[in-house]
C-alpha cells in the first residue's frame, strides 16, 4: 500500500504563520516551526489540529504546548545558554556574523560562537553536542533550499594568500568569470584564495576599474592576521562601495583561526567541519576548481577525487588543479592523480591548467 504523502511547510517567522491563519488554515499536519515566539498565538494554536506537527526552540505558552503535545505534535524546546539559535531556520550573512565589530571581533556572534565551541570541545558535554549537531542539521537544510537553478561551481585554495597578491587577483577574476557565466560560486567560506572567489563573483555587474578599486581598497588591510576586526571592516566597507551577489560560502568553526570572508550572500557555517566538507563538495556539481593551496587543499581534492574514482562515467564532476608547477613540483599531486585515473572513468575527469581561463572554460 503506497501511504499518500503530507505537505512539508516551514514556517520560520510570526508573518508566515500568520499568513497561513489568514489563508484558511485548520490543521498543522505538516508545518515544522523553527524559533518563532508564538507566546501571543496561544488562543490560534487551540483552534488548528496540531498532529504531524513539529515546533522546534519555539517560545509557547503552557496551554499551547500541552495542546500541541496531547494532540500528536512534536515540541522541541529552547535549549538555554547558547550563543546561538540551535533551530535558525536560514543561513547566515556576513552583517548577522560581524554584529558588533566596530568593539572589536570579540564581540561579534562569530568569535562568541567559536568561543563556545572550544568549550565544547574540552567539555564533551552531551548537551553541548547535542546542540551543535542540532544546529548543523539546521544549516545543512536551509542550504538544500537555496535554488539550484545555476550550476554550482566549487573554488578551493589556501586561506593564506594575501589580498594585493597575484594569486589574490587571479581568484577574484576566476569568480567573476564565473559568475558572468551564470555559474554559482561556492568556497569554504575563509580568507585568501577563498575570499577571493566569493569577492570576485560579488563584482560580476562591475568593470575592470571597478575591480581594480576593490582591490587597491583592500591591499591596505592585507590578512586577518594581527586583526581580524580590521581585515573584516576593511572587507565590509568594499562590499558597501561595491555590493553585489558573492554566491554561498561554507566555512566552520573547526578552524576557528579561520574567520569567515563577508563577501558571499549566504554563508553555512557549521561546527562539524566533516559535514561541511561532505556537503560542499557534494553540492559542487558543476565541477571544482583547486587553486594552490596546502594541506586542507589537499584534502578535499582527494575527498573528492574518491567518489570519482568509484563512480561511472555518468557520475564524474570535473576536477581541475590550476598551478602546474605548484601540483607537480611543490605538492605532487597530479602524479598520484593521473595513477590513480590509470584505465577508469576518473581520466576524463580531472585536469591540470596553469591559468584561470583554461579552468572556467572546464566547469558548469
Amino acid at each position: 500500500m503506497t501511504l499518500p504523502s503530507i505537505p512539508h511547510v516551514d514556517i520560520e517567522s510570526l508573518e508566515h504563520f500568520d499568513r497561513l491563519l489568514a489563508a484558511g488554515a485548520t490543521a498543522m499536519t505538516g508545518w515544522r516551526v523553527q524559533s518563532v515566539d508564538l507566546t501571543g498565538r496561544t488562543a490560534e494554536l487551540l483552534m488548528l489540529r496540531p498532529t504531524g506537527s513539529v515546533f522546534l526552540g519555539c517560545a509557547l505558552e503552557d496551554k499551547a504546548e500541552l495542546w500541541i503535545r496531547d494532540g500528536g505534535g512534536l515540541v522541541f524546546p529552547a535549549i538555554p545558554a547558547l550563543p546561538f539559535d540551535a533551530y535558525r531556520g536560514r543561513l547566515y550573512d556576513a552583517d548577522e556574523l560581524y554584529a558588533g565589530i566596530e568593539h572589536g571581533y570579540a564581540a561579534t556572534p562569530d568569535a562568541q560562537i567559536y568561543a563556545w565551541s572550544r568549550q565544547h570541545d574540552e567539555r564533551g558535554d552531551t548537551s553541548r553536542t547535542l546542540a551543535a549537531a542540532l544546529h548543523d542539521h539546521a544549516i545543512a537544510d536551509a542550504l538544500a533550499e537555496l535554488p539550484d537553478d545555476k550550476p554550482w561551481v566549487g573554488v578551493m585554495g589556501g586561506h593564506g594568500v594575501l589580498r594585493g597578491d597575484d594569486n589574490y587577483r587571479a581568484a577574484v577574476l576566476l569568480g567573476r568569470t564565473l559568475a558572468r557565466r551564470n555559474q554559482m560560486v561556492v568556497t569554504g567560506g575563509g580568507p585568501g584564495a577563498m575570499e577571493a572567489a566569493n569577492l570576485g563573483a560579488s563584482l560580476a555587474s562591475y568593470d575592470d576599474s571597478g575591480v581594480e578599486a576593490a582591490l587597491a581598497e583592500l591591499a591596505a588591510v592585507p590578512s586577518f592576521r594581527p586583526s581580524i576586526g580590521a581585515w573584516a571592516a576593511a572587507g565590509l566597507s568594499v562590499r558597501a562601495r561595491f555590493p553585489g551577489d558573492g554566491g554561498v560560502s561554507i566555512p566552520t568553526w573547526f578552524y576557528g583561526h579561520e574567520p569567515p570572508n563577508v563577501f558571499a550572500r549566504s554563508i553555512a557555517k557549521y561546527f562539524s567541519n566533516a559535514q561541511r566538507e561532505d556537503v560542499l563538495l557534494g553540492r559542487a556539481r558543476g565541477g571544482i576548481i583547486y587553486l594552490p593551496g596546502a594541506a586542507g587543499t589537499v584534502q578535499e581534492v582527494f575527498q573528492a577525487v574518491t567518489p570519482n574514482y568509484y563512480g561511472d562515467a555518468a557520475t564524474q564532476i570535473p576536477l581541475i588543479l590550476v598551478g602546474i608547477d605548484h601540483w607537480t613540483v611543490r605538492l605532487p599531486v597530479w602524479p598520484l592523480l593521473e595513477s590513480l585515473a590509470t584505465s577508469r572513468p576518473l581520466a576524463r575527469s580531472i585536469h591540470l591548467v596553469d591559468t584561470i581561463d583554461d579552468a572556467a572554460a572546464l566547469v558548469g
